[in-house]
């Protein structure tokens, strides 16, 4: 389906029917199929014929998850995975080794640090935290060793973009993937590929599923490297379930119109904080004030459009009990460390996203206890400045 545009196919691809001829994805809540043969059996679970044989790594709703996400990043191929985590889990753990080394981003999800630095380290994959965009730092932490550069541009929570095109270029030379985290983007905004990225990452949970409804995840890029994820996943677990798929195949079709309503509120809701006497800085990328502005404007421009994205965060004046008096009088917002949703939410990084990493490295990353973050929804712009206000003693 090549030929379509986006939201057509955000409508569209992937889609199968059964002998029943369904207008709506069919949902198959099974655990396992049934073969003609005994032969055909062992064909199958040989992989010397197509079809489906245990929903743990084959499932209808699921396959056309996959499908679709993948036409709309302009990839070969996908792996749907049970959470964003289980996404980055599954990447690393499908393609690299012990003794493989890792350049990563410091300004990423709390998790995939712990995840680097505690867990991964066990096997004896190494990672280096640089920032995201100093591309001499990134070219300096390269060692002979390295096989993967991580970064998710823009980064969660202060949208501090990494130039994917210069990264591409370092990743070529150390003969290492590009794996590009666009949770906060999704292809309706930014497609990493089309710069150069080698892997795109989800966190399906967030802005595809658009309704804070299920958990799942995503691993993009071209087929002999998902054929290694699949084999990952196949073998260890951490796999979509049918459901999960089915809803996340609904959220695709609103996506477009989601991403660019919901951008229009936090673009809004941007320049009224920066006018804010209680705010000491805000950071997106859809401001002036913003220092990469002019890149986030080649990256951000999927749709034709310049799309800042959902998420703005800001400092409060006051520290941690500025913040918390902010979270404390909104009535409005929820609070949840949840993002993506229709539903605006409110966060305090310092201690919940955050909160499990080392003082010193929220330092490093510039987690500072004022610091709170906004995902903006559908609801009216001008409740959430009100919401947003009562906190602030405006």
């Amino acid at each position: 389906m090549d030929e379509f545009a986006f939201d057509t196919l955000a409508v569209r691809a992937g889609t199968q029917r059964s002998n029943f001829n369904e207008n709506s994805e069919g949902l198959f809540l099974t655990s396992s199929f049934v073969h003609e043969s005994a032969e055909m059996a062992a064909k199958r679970f040989a992989n010397q014929v197509p079809g489906n044989v245990y929903s743990r790594f084959t499932n209808p709703t699921v396959t056309m998850f996959q499908d679709r996400l993948a036409a709309l990043e302009g990839a070969e191929a996908c792996v749907a995975t049970a959470s964003g985590m289980a996404a980055v889990s599954s990447c690393v753990m499908g393609l690299l080794k012990s003794g493989d080394h890792v350049v990563c981003s410091r300004s990423v999800f709390g998790s995939v640090i712990t995840l680097f630095e505690k867990y991964l380290s066990k096997f004896g994959i190494l990672c280096t935290f640089v920032e995201a965009s100093d591309v001499s730092a990134w070219s300096a932490a390269v060692t002979s060793a390295t096989k993967m550069l991580f970064v998710e541009t823009p980064s969660n929570p202060l949208s501090e973009l990494a130039d994917i095109a210069a990264l591409k270029a370092i990743a070529v030379k150390a003969g290492a993937w590009l794996v590009v985290d666009n949770c906060f983007c999704t292809p309706a905004v930014q497609r990493p590929l089309d710069f150069g990225a080698d892997i795109v990452i989800h966190s399906a949970t967030k802005f595809i599923d658009g309704q804070g409804r299920v958990i799942g995840g995503a691993v993009v890029g071209r087929k002999a490297e998902m054929e290694e994820v699949h084999g990952f996943l196949r073998t260890s677990g951490p796999s979509m379930s049918p459901f999960n798929a089915w809803v996340l195949l609904k959220g695709m079709e609103t996506l477009s119109v989601r991403m660019e309503a919901q951008t229009q509120r936090a673009w809004e809701l941007a320049r009224w904080l920066e006018a804010q006497p209680a705010v000491e800085r805000v950071y997106y990328t859809g401001l002036d004030s913003h220092p990469q502005r002019a890149l986030a404007q080649a990256q951000q421009s999927a749709s034709g459009k310049f799309l800042p994205g959902a998420v703005v965060s800001f400092v409060a004046r006051g520290g941690k009990a500025g913040a918390w008096r902010i979270v404390d009088g909104c009535k409005v917002i929820s609070i949840t460390a949840n993002l993506g949703d229709t539903k605006s939410t409110i966060t305090h990084p310092a201690s919940t996203t955050h909160g499990r990493i080392s003082q010193a490295a929220r330092d490093s990353a510039g987690i500072v206890d004022g610091l709170l973050r906004v995902s903006v929804g559908l609801e009216n712009v001008e409740d959430l400045k009100r919401d947003l206000a009562r906190g602030m003693g405006a």
